[in-house]
């Protein structure tokens, strides 16, 4: 045999043997069981929501270090989980500032949202929101015996609230018919009580049941409600558009009619 004819008959049989690996790869019942079983896996799978918090608003959302990690837990999160096995979604749970939640959700970061955050006009036009499933109250935080306990008490004097909150909104609409009102806004609402207690703020605005959490641990600080008009309750913001609401309005409405939230809510504000 030539050198030429020994180089094509080498040829033909190396074609031969890859065609051979390639009918290994892709014939025969083990190949097609891995490729069934890849497809049943996928379709079993749960789809992963990523849900956007603050984590810094006890007890609606904090950190909880006690069990020896540091873990985000709370009444929304309780919340969340419910609705994570009513839906069936995977849940994962990110925690930034308030103020950057929002911005997440338009940009495809998280897919939705809780923080005990209120649907005002001005978030609706940038999200779509579920049902309300808590109400609450604006409160005024103050040192002990220092008489700021009205709207008006605050004229002249600086109020700490959290950046991008409702009470944010609620403080500004305060200056404008108080003289002299300083709006101080900050991202967290420790570092608010922190101003408070050393004196570079004379008072705050805070959710009600946060601020309860805040007096059992701070007695040298006292609250008191304020009387408001129109609802204050936290609700869920989606992307706008959203085809998860009605799925969520509907989990919201069997863990309220179930009793289930009545039983989270004693179990994270009646404490």
């Amino acid at each position: 045999m030539t050198k030429r004819n020994r180089f094509v008959a080498l040829a033909i049989s190396s074609v031969l043997a890859l065609g051979v690996l390639a009918g290994c790869g892709t014939g025969g019942n083990a190949g097609a069981g891995s490729t069934d079983n890849k497809t049943a896996s996928q379709e079993n799978a749960k789809p992963k929501l990523i849900m956007g918090t603050s984590a810094d608003y006890k007890p609606f959302e904090y950190h909880d270090t006690s069990s020896g990690k540091d873990e985000i837990v709370g009444f929304d999160i309780d919340i969340a989980k419910y609705i994570a096995d009513e839906v069936g979604f995977d849940l994962e749970i990110k925690d930034m500032d308030f103020n950057g939640l929002l911005p997440a959700l338009q940009s495809g970061r998280v897919d939705f949202v809780m923080a005990g955050m209120s649907p005002d006009d001005e978030r609706k036009k940038n999200a779509d929101f579920s049902d309300v499933y808590f109400e609450a109250k604006n409160s005024i935080v103050a040192k002990k015996g220092s008489g700021l306990a009205k709207p008006e008490d605050l004229a002249g004097k600086k109020v700490g609230v959290q950046l991008g909150s409702i009470q944010e909104t609620a403080a500004k609409e305060i200056a404008e018919s108080n003289k002299g009102v300083e709006v101080v806004s900050l991202n967290k609402l420790g570092e608010i009580v922190q101003e408070l207690k050393s004196g570079r703020i004379d008072a705050a605005i805070i959710e009600d049941v946060v601020a309860k959490g805040y007096m059992k641990t701070n007695p040298d600080l006292e609250m008191s409600l304020i009387e408001q008009d129109g609802s204050n309750g936290s609700a869920v913001a989606f992307p706008k558009g959203s085809a998860n609401v009605d799925k969520f309005n509907q989990a919201i409405k069997k863990l309220q009619d179930s009793g289930e939230l009545d039983k989270l809510i004693m179990k994270w504000f009646d404490q």
